[in-house]
Order: structure tokens, then sequence, then C-alpha cells
């Protein structure tokens, strides 16, 4: 066994264990000279300290008897403190264990956490033992195939805080996303999957605090095993009470992912940011670190002010532990990787097979576990998109940015079928269920204000969006007409491409961030989903395209389709097969140049596998991207329109002319039934 042990039975696991009449405290440093832990009772006073020991590997324990669940504790580690040198050990400052299931008490941001020597403990939280609970039995787990999983990404706080239907107490909270109203809500959708931003406990910058704003969507964490404690209700258990609502979820079928942070932690730059747990055990094995003009400092490759090191043994099994208890005692179901190139990065850069993919896919607890990369960050190289292994799935930025095209009427449709098929010339050594495909996601405009606004209102990044003829809100009719359609139109193309299909919360009912693109300090009692004022319609509409996609075999493929396989056939408005001109033409609305009827339309056939089932139906989608009514001439059949962004809600199956007259920008879907085969 290493001495880095992650087997969930070994006797020696990370953190507190409490074992009888006993709890034994286990960290690691391999610069510290003496770990002292500290321990405070309820008011905040320490009432003991007790010295743990070392072994030759690096790592300290100590068991004391007399201690059990609730206990409060915290470390000091004596050893060097040289910046210059990359350490930053200083025995002043309280610090927070990285292996803690509970945080208890906030930072209050000052001096003190960073000026060496000066007692930090008044102003940092404690560490909490936790009993752990019972293992999640692996029956509890939904488990759904690849091709049969529609993601939901939610934020607790924005989820609830605003539905009338969960009790007060429990709006934005754990509780929250176990009402029952909410429940039914993403059974509507057809949602197999909520993937949860991050709740692994988190701060605010100081900047934020200052300026009297909190970072809401979570990606700063102080400790990568506890549950976030302010979503638990007041006086309330968070371990207990997102255990509560994963059970709930699991009852109706759904999984729960986590959004993990791993590649960075709330303590800013060496020298800088404060000193509050990973920092202060032992900082050159914690953070990725580079030759400065005045000795080293943090390569900061997350744009966040540090880089986690996972070259680092002892990092790279923390994590893996971290994963584990998150599946075993909280019923977890997979994890999206927050820049998770950071967590591939070798001494050259991003590495396929990096020794973490390596000791994630060995341990046993996490072999069932989805795992889904966001695979880029802003280090050198650090676009890698494609460039993880098997099991794992990625967030696909292309699809992202060719569907914002497609709906502006930009983009040439070579490049839009490529993501609309799965983007097989990427993901070509897996399956085509390897791309994470949305249009929108906690980062950047909700698609309400994609069609809405021409630029982010606040500082956000340029979001390919288009305001559909007028700039911001308004009462235009004909404007508002066409952003509605082009609403259904995004996704419902999220719905219908080969791959997995991602939502964002709030989306389906018409959320909107007033043009901000950056809203990571929205506030969700006034920014969370607008469940007093959903647009139902489209909550409807959005509901009926998930059943097509879930009816239909030939949207939810496991295999690539190569381009001149008949079973995709690419159309132009005539319903003639792409020629060269028309497969690589990029039509733009802004240009506002004489555009050739049909031009602006590509139609794709799904045809069902000639080994299919008998009931297999094909499917025709169109895209009219310009403005305006496109006549659209669909191959020779009886064929049914099942699906159309015109319809403010979902409508009964229509038969559909050989000549369609589409307003676009717009998306259709028609079906027809597959011949019966020859006896």
């Amino acid at each position: 066994m290493s001495k880095f042990d992650t087997d969930p039975t070994s006797q020696k696991l990370v953190g507190s264990t409490v074992r009888g009449g006993e709890t034994t405290f286990r960290t690691y440093s391999s610069v510290a000279e003496q770990i002292e832990l500290c321990i405070f009772d309820g008011a905040g006073h320490e009432t003991d300290r007790v010295q743990l020991n070392a072994d030759e590997s690096g790592w300290w324990e100590v068991a004391v008897g007399g201690l059990g669940p609730g206990t409060l504790y915290g470390y000091r580690v004596h050893g060097p403190g040289k910046p210059d040198e990359g350490h930053a050990c200083d025995p002043a400052k309280l610090l927070i264990d990285p292996a803690t299931r509970r945080v208890v008490g906030e930072v209050t941001w000052c001096p003190e956490l960073v000026t060496p020597g000066v007692d930090s403990a008044p102003f940092v939280p404690r560490s909490m033992v936790v009993e752990p609970p019972t293992a999640s039995p692996a029956s509890d787990h939904p488990r759904h195939r690849w091709d049969a999983t529609v993601v939901y990404e939610a934020h607790v706080g924005h989820m609830t805080a605003r539905h009338r239907l969960v009790p007060e107490a429990d709006r934005g909270r754990y509780r929250g996303l176990a009402c029952p109203a909410v429940i039914d809500h993403l059974r509507r959708l057809g949602v197999t999957a909520v993937e949860l931003l991050p709740v692994q406990h988190f701060v605010s910058e100081a900047r934020l605090v200052t300026g009297g704003l909190s970072n809401r969507w979570g990606y700063n964490p102080l400790a990568w095993g506890a549950p976030h404690a302010a979503y638990a209700g007041p006086g309330g258990d968070p371990v207990t009470e997102l255990r509560h609502a994963v059970r709930r979820l699991h009852e109706s079928g759904i999984e729960v992912w986590l959004d993990v942070v791993f590649n960075h932690t709330c303590e800013g730059s060496l020298g800088s940011g404060p000193i509050l747990a990973w920092r202060g055990f032992d900082n050159r094995a914690a953070y990725r670190l580079v030759p400065g003009s005045a000795g080293l400092v943090d390569e900061d490759v997350t744009g966040c002010g540090n880089a986690i090191d996972t070259r680092s043994e002892w990092i790279r099994n923390l994590i893996v532990e971290m994963l584990a208890r998150w599946v075993i005692e909280i019923g977890i179901d997979g994890f999206r990787f927050d820049l998770a190139t950071t967590l591939i990065r070798g001494d050259q850069g991003p590495e396929p097979d990096h020794p973490l993919l390596t000791a994630i896919s060995a341990h046993p607890s996490l072999r069932n576990t989805k795992l889904v990369a966001e695979p880029w960050d802003m280090g050198a190289n650090g676009y890698a998109l494609g460039r993880f292994p098997r099991p794992w799935r990625e967030w696909n930025d292309r699809f992202r940015d060719r569907m914002r095209d497609l709906s502006r009427g930009r983009g040439p449709r070579s490049t839009t079928a490529a993501s609309l098929t799965g983007e097989a010339s990427v993901f070509v050594d897996r399956d085509a269920t390897s791309s994470i495909n949305a249009v929108a996601t906690h980062d950047g405009m909700t698609i309400r204000d994609l069609v809405s606004y021409d630029h982010p209102t606040d500082d956000g990044h340029q979001q390919r969006s288009w305001n559909s003829g007028l700039e911001g809100p308004t009462t235009d009719v004909e404007v508002m007409t066409r952003r509605r359609r082009r609403q259904r139109m995004l996704l419902g193309l999220t719905l219908m491409a080969q791959g997995v299909p991602q939502l964002s919360s709030g989306d389906e009912m018409g959320r909107s961030q007033a043009g901000a693109a950056n809203g990571y300090t929205l506030d969700p009692s006034a920014w969370g989903l607008p469940w007093p004022d959903a647009d139902w319609d489209l909550v409807d509409w959005v509901a009926a395209a998930a059943r097509v996609r879930r009816e239909h075999q030939v949207l939810r493929r496991r295999f690539w389709v190569s381009p001149d396989d008949p079973r995709v056939s690419w159309l132009d408005g005539s319903g003639n097969p792409m020629d060269d001109e028309a497969w690589h033409h990029d039509v733009d609305p802004d240009r506002r140049q004489p555009v050739e009827p049909g031009s602006g339309v590509l139609q794709w056939l799904l045809t069902p596998s000639p080994h299919g089932d008998e009931g297999e139906q094909e499917l025709l989608v169109i895209v009219v991207q310009q403005p305006g009514p496109q006549p659209v001439s669909v191959p020779a059949g009886r064929w049914e329109v099942i699906l159309d962004a015109a319809n403010p809600r979902a409508a009964d199956p229509t038969p559909a002319s050989s000549i369609l007259t589409v307003d676009g920008p717009s998306l259709v879907v028609l079906r027809r039934h597959r011949p019966l085969r020859d006896n």
C-alpha cells in the first residue's frame, strides 16, 4: 500500500477519523518541523493543544481520546517560512484541515491572515470532526447511460431562492433541491442528471467583500471535502442536508454531479494571499511554482492567483480521496472538473496519461462515476479539447460557439455539421457521446440574453450574441417574436445534436441577467430562477424537445457516422445534397447583402440503422438562419411536424407539405415513419 493511502477500507484515512472513544487526526507536510492540533470550544476558545507525530514519509498523526463528532479544531505548523524559497509555514496561522468534512465559521479578511508571526485564529473558521455517514448503496444510484443522459447545470442558491412552492426556510439551500415541486420540474424536462455548481466549502474574495459583494458561484474553495456550510438551513448540518437532497433526487431517477474545483484555492498568490490551509502545511508540494525576479512565485495558469500542483503525490491522492468521499458518503454520481487542464499538467504541459487520471480510474469507488473535463486553462498549451482519455467526457466550446453562430446567421455548414454530429475529428478515439453540448452555461450570458443583446452590459467577454434587431428590453412585437423563436432554436439545437445535451438552469423558462456575461456575484434573491414570472410556454416546448430526443434513437447514437454515411444526409433549402459552395457558405445578416433563396437553410436527415428497431423513424431537422420567410423543400415522403420553434408551446404533430415556409431564424423537426422491411 502506498504511503498516500486512498483505500476506503484503510485504517489511515486523511483528516479526522472517529473510532470508538477516540479520534485520529492525520495530515501531511514534507517540510514541517512540528505540527500542533488545536482544540476549541463552541465559543471559539482554545481548550487544548496536542503534538502530532511524524513518520519518515511526511505523514503526521495523533489519536486523542475523549474527542468525537462536533469537536472543533485547527492546526499550527512550525517550519520554513521563506516565500522566496516557496515556503509559507507560520505557527501563528491557524489552518483548516485540507481533508475536513465540515467548516464552521467565516473568514474575516484582514492583514493578520498574511502578516508573518501574527495570530490569525480570531479571523478564521474551524474544522469540525464529523462521524462519516453510512456508505451510499450502489443500488441507490440511477446510473443512466451516456446516450440517455440530459444534464441540468444548477446553482443551489439560484435554483430555489425565488420558488414560492419551496418552504421559505429551504429556499436557496440544499433542502430546497429536494422539494417535490423542483423535482417535478426536472422530471418534466427529462433531466437525468443535475450538475451542481461548486458546493465544496468556499469563501468570497477579499476584494468582493470590501465592495459589499459575494462570490455566489463558489469557484474559490477553502475545503475540498466539506459541503458548503451556508447552503444548510440555520443550525443545520450541511453533510446531512446535502445527502438528503441527493437521496431524494436519486429516488426520482436523477443523478447528482458536482462541479469540483481542484485547480486552485482561495489562498491567492504566495506572499500576498492568506495562509489558510494547504499553503501553511506545505506550499511547495501544494502549488505550481516558477522562478521569479525575487525568488519562487506562483505559476498562475488558472487566473486565480495560484494553481494546484498535481505532480505532487500528496495533492493527487488528496484529490482522489476527496472524490471517493463525495461518492461514498454523500452519494454523488459524477464530477465536472473546473479548468481540468491544470490537473493534467506535468513538467512540459498537459499529459493525457497523467498519474492523476490513472489514480482516479484505479480507485474502486470511482470506477462507475461519470467524469467530465472542462478541457482548458490559461497556461501554455492550455486548450486540451479531445485530449482526455476514456471514459472522460468534455465540455465542447466548439459546439457552443457554432450553435450561437448558427442562430445568428453565421458560420459555414461544414463546421456546424461537425458539431451537430458529435465532433468526430476531436473525439475519434472515443464514442459519439464524448461531447458535452451546451450553448449556455453559468459562465456567460443566458440564452434569453444571447438573443437580446449584441454586447454584454458588464465586464464579460464577447458572447457571439445577436440582439435580434434591437438592443436590450423592447416591446417591439416583431423583435420579441424573433427572440422567442431563437431561444427555442438554441435549446432545440442542444437537444437535437449528437453527444450529451446540457441545459443551464433557468434557460428553459427565459431567465435573464440583464445582459451580464459574468454573473458570479449576482444575488439569488434578485437573479435566481424566475419562477414567479417563468415563461411556461417555453418550459413546455423544451420538455417536448427533450421528449423527441428521448423517443428517437437517431438523435442518441453512440457510434460515429462518417460524412458520406447515408444515415445522415445534409441538404440545402431546395432539398438537394449540399454542394461545395453551399457547404462552405457563410450567411451573415449583419452584412445586409442580398441572399440567394434557401442559402441560409440547413437540413439534416437522420435515418435509422438497417438493423435498428422496426418502429424507428426518420427525422428531418431544418434550420433557417436568416430573418424572414424562407421556402424549404423537404425530401419526398409523408412527413409530420413534431417540433417547431415558431410555436409558443409544444403542439401535436401536424402533416407537412412538400414545401414549407419557415419564418427565420428558426428550427423545425419533422418525422417520417420508417417503411416496413420486406419479408
